[in-house]
């Protein structure tokens, strides 16, 4: 069954709706040039009250060791994701202070991108189009790939169900997907997994 991570949340009310919605996975961004940024503090207080079905995913870019570790220890992220430049030696040193599960985000062009993807040693790896930019990759670079992966760049409502019967994906990832105006919109939250879910059960 295809998981959800519903990613970029930053309000209570973007809390309150994952609450109901019960994906595996919510992502908080701190990449500080992010428009979907929140502080550690803020991160501390959503996931305080985020049902403890959902597993809270912390998104960083090139971040210090220091700091990612500090938010595994205080229980505010329960996974981490790697969406920047990290390479196995950045990997092998996080694995030092934490076992959670690691995530690498990798940007698709070519099919040399997917055979760098599956030698990664993450627990995970995550197929994107590159940069947040909302567009969808050529998904035909993936009918090879032989270990399991989050599906992301471009997914919305209208074509998540598409991608999941298609793909059969470990997991899909959206963000800007389920926003209106910048923000997250509860109503295409709610459709999105919906779309899965559906798709899921045929």
């Amino acid at each position: 069954m295809t998981k959800i991570k519903l990613c970029g949340l930053s309000r209570p009310c973007d809390r309150e709706a994952a609450n109901k919605l019960k994906p595996e996975y919510i992502g908080f961004v701190f990449a500080p040039k992010s428009l979907r940024y929140v502080t550690p503090q803020t991160a501390a207080e959503l996931k305080q009250l985020l049902s403890p079905e959902i597993q809270a995913v912390g998104v960083f870019v090139n971040e210090d060791l220091e700091k990612i570790v500090d938010l595994v220890n205080n229980g505010i992220i329960d996974v981490v994701q790697l969406h920047g430049d990290e390479d196995e030696d950045y990997i092998s040193r996080l694995r030092k202070f934490t076992d959670k599960p690691i995530i690498k985000a990798f940007r698709i062009e070519t099919p040399n991108d997917i055979a760098d993807a599956e030698q990664c040693s993450a627990d995970y790896i995550l197929l994107d189009s590159g940069g947040g930019t909302g567009t969808v990759f050529d998904w035909n670079l993936l009918k090879n790939i032989h270990r399991p992966y989050f599906l992301a760049g471009g997914l919305s409502p209208d074509n998540v169900g598409k991608a999941v019967a298609a793909l059969h994906p470990f997991a899909v990832d959206v963000s800007s997907g389920i926003e209106t105006g910048g923000l997250k919109d509860k109503t295409k939250m709610a459709a999105f997994v919906a779309a899965v879910r559906k798709e899921e059960k045929l």
